[in-house]
């Protein structure tokens, strides 16, 4: 079942630092199934009172895959570059279409 890991970017402290991270988190992302749906771009808010100002969607084959990758030796040195360089919070959700 499919799953997707919401980031919200609160906010950026180093834009360095984010830079790196976005630079070369993508190519450690896909190595465990993890595509970017979107990053950042238009935010229209229907509902509530949401603010995003960065929000980045991944797509991962299944929850595993997406903890997996999340908790991997692989990203934990971005993880730790990311949380150095500002706010933020993050959800996995899993798809349940059928």
């Amino acid at each position: 079942m499919t799953a997707y890991c919401l980031f919200q970017n609160l906010e950026i402290t180093d834009m360095d630092k984010m830079q790196t991270y976005a630079t070369t988190v993508e190519p450690i992302t896909n190595a465990f199934g993890g595509k970017y749906v979107t990053k950042a771009g238009e935010v229209d808010v229907k509902e509530g009172d949401w603010a995003p100002t960065y929000p980045v969607i991944i797509k991962f084959p299944s929850l595993e895959a997406a903890r997996t990758w999340y908790d991997s030796e692989e990203y934990a040195p971005l993880k730790e570059l990311r949380e150095s360089a500002g706010r933020f919070s993050a959800v996995f959700i899993e798809g349940n279409t059928e």
